[in-house]
């Protein structure tokens, strides 16, 4: 299978990332442990998580999905060797989120609730204008020349500052940002095209979008008023239920047809064959749902589908 490079680093994947957001969620530790087993024994190995995750879910505090990584890893060595493991931190205080002190301790904290010693990607989970973007760089380098890190991304973080990072980092003789996490796919291209995809390519940053699926919209399980009960997310893809949504959809049901694949897989096909794109994020709660998700990077979309889908989604 086919590998990428993450921006100037020297990570190489397969281009699927699974998101852990769901670890500790809707995907219990057993659960959890089997997707893992799967992603990996698939040829894959880019994991992402969060030190935020899964809090939302009632009962927990934060901190859930990398320590169902942890005991994943604990149980057998070698799978630690066998996968990119990328988590963040900086989302969820209401200032200072990306200062030295707090990334020093949510490091340490990832660290051991990873069971790990080291963790590949770290993430600026969101930008912090009260800290200073050379003491947050600064404090990277420290991290990275006591081995606890290996490269750095961002996450929800807008050009300018984007931009503004990578010229400090040049000037200062600090890590560059390797990666950009944002908000991306079919439905919501104004989000990353213009000035934001255009600064990655010019800084050759990797770009691994979340929502690649638009909260599932683009499965085509939704098609009507009536499907939005179909599911807890049913209530977020009302936004995309009018003319665009549904001419999305039709574009993806012919590629799909033409393809011999279906709408999930067509999508995130076109994800991946975009210039920009090294790995559109996933994320599952079985094996077979996994499995579907993973069966996209095979899918070489013709210029037709790729042209009828541009159309139909444009911003």
């Amino acid at each position: 299978m086919e590998k990428r490079k993450l921006g100037k680093s020297d990570i190489e994947f397969a281009p699927i990332a699974f998101g852990g957001n769901v670890f500790g969620w809707t995907a219990d530790e057993a659960t959890s442990h089997r997707l893992l087993d799967a992603f990996v024994d698939a040829g894959f190995s880019f994991v992402d998580t969060a030190d935020v995750y899964s809090r939302w879910a009632p009962g927990n505090k934060g901190g859930e999905s990398e320590t169902i990584i942890g005991t994943w890893i604990k149980k057998d060595r070698t799978k630690r060797d066998r996968i990119v493991l990328a988590t963040k931190c900086g989302m969820g205080l209401p200032s200072k989120a990306l200062s030295r002190q707090h990334i020093l301790e949510s490091v340490d904290a990832s660290l051991k609730r990873l069971n790990t010693d080291r963790i590949d990607l770290f993430q600026s989970h969101k930008d912090d204008k009260d800290t200073p973007q050379e003491e947050t760089l600064s404090t990277y380098a420290e991290l990275i020349k006591a081995g606890k890190i290996r490269f750095i991304g961002a996450s929800n973080f807008e050009a300018p500052r984007l931009a503004e990072a990578a010229k400090i980092a040049r000037e200062k003789g600090l890590p560059q940002y390797q990666s950009l996490q944002p908000h991306y796919n079919l439905m919501e291209r104004a989000l990353f095209e213009g000035d934001l995809e255009n600064e990655c390519l010019k800084e050759r940053i990797g770009v691994i979008p979340y929502y690649s699926l638009a909260s599932g919209f683009l499965s085509g399980k939704y098609r009507s008023e009536a499907d939005l009960a179909k599911s807890a997310r049913g209530a977020g893809v009302k936004k995309y239920l009018n003319d665009k949504g549904l001419a999305v959809l039709k574009a993806l049901d012919d590629a799909a047809k033409k393809h011999n694949a279906n709408s999930t897989q067509v999508a995130l096909a076109w994800l991946i064959q975009r210039k920009s794109i090294t790995a559109p994020i996933v994320s599952a709660t079985s094996v077979e749902q996994l499995k579907d998700l993973i069966a996209a990077p095979a899918i070489k979309l013709d210029p037709d589908s790729v042209a009828a889908i541009d159309k139909a989604s444009a911003p």
